[in-house]
């Protein structure tokens, strides 16, 4: 896989999930939308054991932290030599960073076509496919970014469904093979549609996802639009360590220009260099992690749009982009859906991601290793993302303040961004002092829901929290939390119930 080709469906979405909340004009080739005629807006598991991804050898020591108290991320070179010596320490693994692309491998018969599964979705969602690809003029390319995000614009809902690359299904017109070769073949073979018309239709035919719009981003823009918008602010709960380039102008294929970077735990500022390198880093971790972490930018970089106002520059930005983006979208499409952005918070965005109990490593009789759906799991998973959350629609209501009463800044980022994967809206006011010892969860609900209460409870891993009950019909803040130096950041977005 080439360098970059991870990551660019974030500039897609920094535009796309600003159309989100609205629908394109109706015609033949794209389903109605008869609800577009309402012009009005629209059970969390702790985890005791905090996901981390392997990480770097004590002995090491050329790794660069980055935290919360580093402000100037990536410019830091420590004197030592920064890389690990060859024949002591592990090197960077080049030909796993940049392996060789061939053309799309030969896929493999089957005696009968796999059954297509019903459709999951109705024509109340509009649902876009956002790609990132590494292609280029005269060059063989696959797309190994693939993000479906389904939007209930009434509703203001919206499921992000990350699929890995390595998904091994069965592709219309060619047989069984990776999902990642699908818009290739589409391409070269005179697909109808083309690549973009193959992808689609692998996906409703596997997935039973209908897709009303595609966005292919060439990785080229990435850096710039998050560097237009100022750069982002991405709350990172696990500490990440990888390999990256010591300086983005070093040549990639010297393995002595590379060294271990580690960024968080916390609420890092990133440019596009440092969020391209966060979005696509893979060397130390896997396809699965990364697809978290594709979705933690997304969020940040929409979070950000929205802060900016970039959503009123959209005739700027797509005259600037539309070299780096492939899509079915018009500039009027997008202004004309744009205001419905304001309509979102992260706290809509539900994340789902294909990965294990949903898929099981495998190797083909062709010996590709691949992920094999188990059918029953993946259906499970997928009809509840593309079902309209009642969760949500309950925590739409509820507001949770959270302070920080820790000695880590930006934990109650990090906490806000846990509830927001929850569903629960949230506020960050200032704590009173820096040094409980516990965190607190004070309840103002004239109710007093327990069960309500520890939700939230069991979202933010708070074992041991100090409950203080203080019903008021007047507060129009639901809940506050506290954080105290008891509380682990590190935690997986799909244990937690949306």
């Amino acid at each position: 896989m080439k360098l970059f080709q991870q990551f660019s469906l974030c500039i897609a979405f920094a535009i796309l999930l600003s159309a989100c909340g609205g629908a394109p004009q109706a015609s033949a080739q794209t389903a109605p939308y008869p609800f577009l005629l309402i012009t009005s807006a629209p059970n969390p598991s702790p985890t005791p054991t905090p996901f981390q991804p392997d990480l770097f050898t004590p002995t090491q020591a050329s790794l660069l932290t980055v935290n919360d108290s580093s402000p100037t991320v990536g410019a830091i070179l420590p004197t030592e030599t920064p890389f690990p010596t060859v024949t002591a320490q592990p090197t960077v693994d080049l030909g796993q960073l940049f392996p060789t692309i061939a053309a799309p491998p030969v896929a493999e018969s089957v005696a009968v076509n796999p059954t297509a599964l019903p459709p999951l979705t109705d024509n109340e969602t509009i649902n876009f496919l956002l790609i990132g690809s590494d292609k280029r003029p005269g060059s063989s390319y696959r797309t190994d970014t693939i993000v479906v995000a389904v939007v209930w614009p009434k509703e203001g809902q919206i499921s992000l469904i990350s699929i890995p690359r390595d998904l091994w299904i069965y592709i219309p017109s060619v047989g069984m093979q990776r999902i990642n070769t699908a818009y290739q073949s589409g391409e070269l073979d005179g697909y109808a549609g083309g690549g973009p018309g193959l992808l689609k239709d692998t996906i409703s035919y596997n997935l039973g996802i209908r897709i009303d719009h595609t966005a292919m981003v060439d990785f080229d823009g990435f850096r710039r639009i998050v560097d237009t918008l100022g750069g982002v602010e991405v709350p990172i709960s696990c500490a990440y360590t990888d390999w990256r380039l010591i300086d983005p102008s070093y040549d990639i294929y010297n393995e002595n220009n590379w060294w271990l970077y580690t960024v968080g735990p916390g609420q890092i500022h990133m440019d596009g260099d440092l969020a391209l390198w966060y979005a696509r880093a893979r060397s130390k971790s896997n396809d699965f992690d990364r697809g978290r972490r594709q979705q933690e930018v997304l969020r940040a970089i929409f979070g950000q749009a929205l802060k900016t106002g970039t959503f009123g520059k959209i005739p700027q930005l797509y005259s600037d982009f539309s070299s780096t983006i492939v899509t079915d979208l018009g500039l009027a499409d997008m202004l004309r859906m744009a205001p419905y952005a304001l309509n979102f918070t992260n706290a809509n965005i539900r994340g789902y991601y294909i990965r294990p109990p949903y898929v099981t490593p495998w190797t083909t009789p062709g010996g590709a290793a691949v992920l094999l759906p188990n059918d029953a799991e993946l259906t499970q998973m997928l009809i509840e993302a593309t079902t309209l959350s009642t969760y949500a629609v309950q925590r739409k209501s509820i507001t949770v303040e959270v302070q920080n009463g820790s000695a880590s800044d930006t934990w109650d980022a990090l906490a806000a961004s846990r509830l927001n994967y929850a569903g629960f809206q949230t506020i960050l006011t200032p704590a009173d002092r820096r040094d409980y010892s516990s965190s607190v969860i004070i309840d103002s609900t004239p109710g007093q829901d327990l069960n309500q209460r520890q939700t939230i409870i069991s979202t933010l891993g708070l074992y041991s929290a100090n409950v203080i009950s203080l019903p008021d019909l007047n507060n129009p803040v639901q809940y506050r939390v506290i954080l105290g130096n008891d509380y682990e950041p590190c935690f997986q977005p799909q244990d937690l119930s949306h």
